[in-house]
């Protein structure tokens, strides 16, 4: 089966791109390279690639998901395509409805929506972007706008309704859009898992940024599964940080530079993607040490082997029924061979090619 693995992970594998940007790079080489993930994603048998909603991040060129969606689907053929994740608190359902009828008008049954419930920036920058006049959208918000995104989406309001004669377009409306893209919800804690299950969603767990949460939001998640239109068993996917290289060292030299970029984030002062030898340069304070012990930690990375070893584990705490690999380092060329390896290691198809 296309985008399942070999071995000991016998789970889809794909791909989650931050379109991250080093120093001494720039936004447009790093779109320039989704592009070429995507394409290697669909030649090796990944089974899905998915864009993620930052903002106000200059290491981070994914601001847009829609628009680089749209991208890529230009440039592929088989391989589906999604948002992991829009944030939907930052946007207008009517606007979300309309972008992703859009792409599945421009990639019919290739889009996936995977919906987040944080804004991906800081409040400020929220704010910003929601504009003047709409207020602070909390937690118990959030079934609210995505109940009104799906009504959009399956043109479902009933009449009556303030937003009945109101059609998002491409969309079901006289046949204007060719289906409604599969939703997913996103998430770090249980809030996403419990809505979920009792949605009966696809749900996707941020593993590479929030491990400890892992298990028990699963299990959350496959309690609270009732049966759906949309799936009759649950479905968790969990992103998972990876960096495989052909030596050892190399892979963790690649993994530092994420770890100092993230220790950057956390502090407050967001950049671009240091370089390794910036990286292994850099005065770390005991506390950061700590930190970025830490964070490579719950980075799979080494030789290929070593990384389907560190899957393989996972996968089996986990029982996921999909992994999704991300590879948030300094060097573009580090994220595609990383991608080739494990592939390799996994005996995907299109090898050589």
């Amino acid at each position: 089966m296309r985008g399942r693995a070999q071995g000991s992970a016998s789970v889809p594998l794909s791909v989650l791109d931050l379109v991250t940007v080093g120093t001494g790079g720039s936004a447009a080489a790093s779109l320039r390279t989704s592009v070429e993930l995507a394409r290697l994603a669909e030649r090796r048998g990944y089974h899905r690639h998915w864009v993620a909603e930052h903002h106000s991040m200059p290491g981070v060129a994914s601001s847009s998901p829609a628009v680089i969606l749209a991208h890529l689907a230009a440039h592929t053929d088989r391989i589906r395509l999604g948002s992991g994740g829009v944030m939907l608190p930052n946007h207008a359902p009517l606007a979300i409805a309309e972008q992703f009828g859009t792409l599945e008008a421009l990639a019919p049954a290739r889009i996936d929506l995977g919906l987040g419930r944080a804004p991906g920036t800081d409040g400020g920058t929220a704010a910003a972007l929601r504009g003047p006049g709409r207020g602070q959208d909390g937690p118990e918000d959030f079934p609210r706008q995505l109940a009104e995104l799906v009504r959009f989406l399956d043109d479902g309001f009933p009449d009556g309704h303030p937003y009945a004669r109101i059609h998002a377009v491409p969309g079901p409306v006289q046949g204007l859009g060719t289906g409604r893209p599969p939703i997913w919800l996103l998430g770090s804690s249980g809030f996403s898992a419990r809505l979920a299950g009792e949605l009966g969603l696809p749900f996707a767990f941020a593993h590479h940024f929030s491990a400890a949460n892992t298990v028990p939001a699963l299990d959350l998640y496959r309690r609270s599964f009732r049966p759906s239109a949309v799936l009759d068993a649950p479905y968790a996917l969990i992103g998972v940080a990876v960096l495989a290289a052909d030596e050892e060292r190399e892979a963790y030299r690649q993994v530092l530079t994420g770890a100092l970029s993230m220790l950057r984030l956390r502090r407050g002062v967001p950049g671009l993607v240091p370089g390794p030898e910036e990286a292994e340069a850099y005065p770390y304070s005991e506390v950061e040490r700590e930190f970025v012990a830490d964070w490579t930690r719950n980075v799979v990375h080494g030789t290929a082997e070593q990384v389907r070893a560190g899957l393989g584990g996972l996968l089996a705490r986990t029982g996921a029924d999909e992994l999704m690999l991300t590879s948030n380092v300094h060097g573009n060329a580090a994220r595609l061979r990383s991608y080739e390896l494990v592939a390799d290691v996994y005996g995907l198809p299109g090898g050589g090619a």
